[in-house]
């Protein structure tokens, strides 16, 4: 740092004042090196213009590269802890920290703002009153998750807004037995409300409750003869034991709490957070650090745990970590406004508790281990998520090739599906430093094609439209790359969509399959990377994943349509029929091996028309 950037920086840290707030570090272009909170601002900020020699190489490193500060002056440290972290996930400092990024992962949400809410998948967190449960990082749990609900309890699934917005007459979920139609009056809001409640506590991983309840009210009304009722909640009681055997009881003493396990290994550390809820492990939630090289591990599980819970609804009333961290009781306090209610993080140093500690280590042990194997068969050391001179080699061979201002480690590949101009359908997936993130794939019907019309460059043109105007007008993460499937007829589509959806911005190829050739924008001939070049296996890898995801929809699409046909031909087999059949069964196999009995109970068919379905199915003539 020269004299007169010292000289600078202490006027500057002259007029700060002596209270609580935040600290943002910026180097000569503008760029925020590091981020920081602190209890006196002067104080702290003070401490970075004389660093000894002693002190840590990262310290020095970013006291080197310091050009100008800013500051926040909030009224608490709780406030600055916040406020740190929200920063620190904006501007991804170099100098601090940080876990993946998880804001595009899923969220399950309670609107229990409305009088009679919904339950619905969000990627956005907004403070309006609802609950939210996640996120998902395994999206097929969150979808389990929500298809046992809506199995278990008649949730609308309507966008009116209650009881402003009301209908005519019921909607199909009524009839179906999906929703008992409050939009009407045939269902009280404190009856939906007191369901609305049982189902925050099955999302809560508290079934205990609700299943004791469930069992006293299906008493009551086989007392009451109500046996329609009693059958209902006979199906509840059956679909909340599905759900707790799906869970591994690891605890028999019962009891809610968060178990807080960590690896730290070079520049990359891995967390992981148990769940358990009454003594059944519900599943984890996963957590990798970068930028740990020479932090402590207690410096570490600060921003573990900061980064996981401070904005969290979810919470337990106590969370199991390895180790004291900095910063504990403040975070503790926090947390207990967030949960309305005491929230007390423990380092346990023997029994069961500590033993559950060592099962989540293990846990984290062995993610790191795999993470840092794919980060070396992807030539990159072992750190998969290092800094600019750690860029994978593929990313810099891309950038240097094509001539890209950001290395493209984040990539999204298009890819259209048809067969004979039926089931037309779309694919996005997202690759980042080559590995697939499947929670940001996405799939599409073709809408604006007629069926029967093969049209490539249209169904391309209407996928990478649909994708981008979500993303875009949504505020989602965009990719460093845009890649298609095909030749020039299929990039001038995506270019034209991109430009329509307002990411024109963003640097785009095509891949086509026959030669491997490299379509540009700029460029009237195609590129033929060497067929060593890590970059063109970047781009294959993204290129087939997207075929491979397209075909499997289009070919789930087809086996759709044969199954309602088949059972279209069966006589006494009507549309609602057909729904009810889909409903319990799900596939035409599962409907061919289901047993007589099994047929007759699905609402609606009865004995008659099961022997029907049974005789066509098995290739006799009905009856």
């Amino acid at each position: 740092m020269s004299e007169q950037r010292r000289e600078e920086l202490e006027c500057q840290v002259g007029r700060l004042p002596a209270r609580a707030g935040v600290y943002l570090f910026r180097d000569m272009r503008g760029r925020v090196l590091y981020v920081g909170k602190a209890k006196s601002l002067r104080a702290r900020v003070r401490s970075y213009l004389g660093v000894r020699q002693d002190a840590p190489a990262k310290v020095r490193q970013l006291a080197r590269h310091i050009a100008s500060l800013e500051s926040y002056v909030v009224e608490s440290e709780a406030d600055a802890l916040l406020l740190e972290w929200n920063l620190i996930r904006e501007y991804r400092p170099r100098f601090n920290i940080q876990l993946r990024d998880d804001k595009s992962y899923p969220y399950i949400r309670v609107t229990l703002a409305e009088p009679y809410p919904r339950v619905q998948v969000t990627r956005r967190l907004v403070r309006d009153g609802s609950r939210y449960f996640g996120p998902y990082t395994n999206v097929g749990s969150m979808r389990s998750a929500l298809r046992t609900i809506k199995e278990l309890y008649t949730v609308r699934s309507c966008h009116y807004e209650l009881p402003k917005e009301v209908p005519d007459r019921p909607c199909l979920d009524y009839h179906i037995g999906r929703c008992k139609a409050p939009c009407v009056g045939y269902q009280s809001e404190a009856d939906y409300r007191s369901m609305i409640g049982e189902i925050l506590d099955v999302l809560g991983g508290r079934t205990g409750a609700v299943r004791a309840a469930v069992v006293g009210r299906m008493k009551r009304a086989s007392a009451a003869l109500d046996y329609e009722r009693a059958a209902e909640l006979r199906d509840v009681l059956r679909g909340l034991e599905t759900i707790e055997r799906r869970q591994t009881a690891i605890d028999h003493r019962g009891g809610d709490h968060d178990v807080v396990g960590l690896q730290v290994v070079d520049q990359l550390a891995c967390g992981v957070i148990l769940k358990v809820r009454e003594g059944r492990l519900l599943g984890r939630e996963v957590h990798f650090l970068q930028n740990v090289k020479g932090e402590a591990n207690p410096d570490v599980m600060a921003a573990l745990v900061s980064g996981h819970y401070l904005r969290r609804q979810d919470l337990p009333g106590e969370l199991l970590v390895p180790c004291d961290f900095p910063d504990r009781e403040l975070i503790e306090e926090h947390l207990a406004g967030q949960r309305g209610g005491s929230v007390h993080i423990t380092v346990p140093q023997r029994g069961r508790k500590r033993r559950l500690i060592d099962l989540a280590d293990a846990n984290a042990a062995d993610l790191l281990r795999e993470e840092r194997l794919r980060g070396a068969s992807r030539g990159e050391g072992g750190d998969s998520v290092g800094r600019e001179g750690q860029l994978p080699a593929a990313a810099r061979s891309l950038a240097e090739t094509f001539n890209l201002s950001t290395p493209p480690r984040r990539v999204v590949c298009f890819d259209v599906s048809t067969l004979g101009g039926s089931d037309s359908v779309g694919s996005a997936v997202w690759l980042e430093d080559g590995q697939p993130r499947r929670d940001q794939y996405r799939r599409f019907r073709i809408r604006e094609v007629p069926a029967g019309e093969s049209d490539d460059y249209a169904m391309m043109q209407e996928v990478v439209r649909r994708y981008f105007d979500r993303q875009v007008r949504e505020g989602r993460e965009l990719p460093d790359l845009v890649l298609v499937d095909g030749g020039r007829g299929q990039l001038g589509a995506a270019l034209q969509a991109m430009e329509a959806a307002g990411a024109s911005d963003l640097p785009a190829l095509a891949l086509a399959k026959r030669e491997e050739e490299v379509y540009r924008p700029d460029a009237v001939e195609p590129v033929r990377l060497d067929r060593r070049d890590a970059g063109l296996h970047w781009l294959q890898r993204a290129r087939d994943e997207a075929h491979r995801f397209a075909l499997a929809y289009n070919r789930a699409l087809r086996r759709r349509r044969v199954l309602r046909s088949r059972l279209a031909e069966i006589r006494g087999v009507g549309p609602t029929r057909e729904q009810k059949l889909l409903q319990r069964f799900g596939s035409l196999e599962a409907i061919r091996r289901a047993t007589l009995d099994e047929l007759a109970a699905t609402p609606g068919v009865g004995r008659r028309t099961a022997m029907r379905i049974r005789a066509a199915l098995s290739g006799e003539p009905n009856r």
